[in-house]
């Protein structure tokens, strides 16, 4: 596996890395791509905002910013994740913190792979696959 997890001055740690890994690899492989060099930092929103601010001009905070490197079918990129919003999220959409990380880690790869979210059209296309992989995460 070509997944790795970052941690940059947070708490936070992944649980049952091992399981997330391999529903990750199945995504990309739904996709017919591979995995080449996958990175996941996880981070804290000041750090996402200066991201934010200096990659792509924007001066908030997000939960998550998928840097894509991607050659052909290869999906290399890194995937920075806030935890303070990702946690904030959690609270206000009534979900687990591990239902949101799952969902933000998906949508970063779905990004990777092709998938836009500017419309609300794309956006219900991410939203559904992201659903769909969580559910698989959580029946087996």
């Amino acid at each position: 596996m070509n997944i790795k997890i970052f941690y940059d001055n947070v708490n936070f740690r992944l649980k049952e890395s091992i399981k997330i890994r391999k529903l990750l690899e199945k995504v990309i492989k739904s996709e017919n791509k591979s995995t080449d060099d996958l990175v996941f930092i996880f981070t804290n929103d000041e750090k996402i905002r200066e991201i934010n601010k200096e990659f792509i001009k924007h001066n908030w905070f997000t939960d998550v910013i998928a840097f894509d490197y991607c050659e052909n079918k290869n999906i290399r990129g890194e995937i920075y994740i806030s935890v303070d919003t990702v946690k904030l999220n959690a609270r206000n959409y009534k979900v687990s913190l591990k239902s949101e990380i799952l969902r933000v880690m998906i949508h970063g790869i779905l990004h990777l792979c092709g998938y836009e979210d500017e419309t609300k059209r794309k956006k219900l296309i991410m939203k559904d696959k992201e659903d769909l992989w969580i559910k698989k995460y959580y029946t087996k």
